[in-house]
């Protein structure tokens, strides 16, 4: 299934896209897609209604879209986790993964304006495979484990700051949680559409420039080891999204690319998950 939430900001509902590309209103069923309809196994309420024909299809052209996600508790990123991003920082591949935070606030629609901050002299883009989690996980027992506690995947663009990130203290946090540092979307995909999460095309442009281009298989821990590392630290809520890495390419470690400025539109797409377009502005 592929969810979407339209609407104005503030006021999107939800709808599903189904194989013939209509959208059902799913409000009948939910309010919103957040946590409680996943702690309320809302995928499964969602799929035996759209099943049984119990959901009244609305036309959402034109409509802006949110992010599929509202309100996540928590956004758990993961640094270095391509090899070939690796490489071009000159850093050594992780023994374990890096684990750092994200502001939930910086989540914003696919085709929202990502706002470079006041003294911002770096700011940077990094297309990301995100997985939202569906049931709470506390202490997989194994990585096997991890699929039954995802709700789907989407695209994240994991907007930083390098500057604030690298020149600031060290502190990674800072430079990651500027508002509307995260557009998200435009489908939230489960994982039988979305097929091996690591078998994924991405691709990020500046400008109609390809500036990231890689694969998901390129990840040092896979998205099912990543899960299940993360619920040996911290417990995984439903409505929680994991931001999994990005490839090479940003600008951080490549030298020819210059910084985002103001005017650039960056688009962004992943096999099956959509794709999306934002528009850099100034605070």
């Amino acid at each position: 299934m592929r969810f979407l939430r339209v609407g104005a900001k503030g006021a999107e509902f939800p709808v599903v896209i189904d194989a013939d590309g209509i959208s059902p209103d799913l409000s009948t069923v939910t309010g919103d897609i957040d946590g409680a309809f996943f702690a309320a196994f809302g995928v499964g309420l969602a799929r035996d209604a759209l099943d049984a024909g119990e959901l009244a299809p609305i036309d959402v052209t034109g409509l802006p879209v949110g992010a599929p996600v509202a309100a996540p508790g928590k956004i758990v990123c993961i640094g270095l986790n391509y090899c070939d991003h690796a490489a071009e920082t000159g850093a050594e591949l992780p023994y374990e993964p890096v684990i750092f935070l994200k502001a939930a606030n910086t989540v914003v629609g696919p085709d929202d304006t990502v706002l470079i901050p006041r003294t911002s002299v770096k700011t940077d883009h990094e297309i990301e495979l995100a997985a939202v989690i569906g049931r709470t996980a506390r202490y997989l027992d194994s990585p096997d484990r991890a699929h039954a506690v995802i709700a789907g995947y989407t695209i994240s663009d994991d907007v930083s700051e390098r500057a604030f990130q690298h020149e600031r203290g060290g502190q990674w946090t800072k430079g990651k949680s500027c508002e509307t540092f995260n557009p998200l979307g435009p489908w939230l995909v489960t994982p039988d559409e979305t097929g091996d999460p690591q078998n994924l095309t991405m691709r990020l442009w500046v400008n109609g420039e390809l500036r990231q281009d890689s694969h998901t298989s390129n990840m040092v821990f896979p998205v099912h080891i990543l899960v299940w590392y993360l619920s040996q630290f911290m417990v995984l809520e439903p409505g929680d999204v994991i931001n999994t890495g990005t490839p090479a390419g940003a600008a951080f470690g490549t030298t020819p690319f210059p910084y985002l400025a103001p005017g650039d539109v960056v688009e962004a797409e992943i096999d099956r998950l959509g794709r999306q377009r934002h528009v850099i502005g100034s605070s």
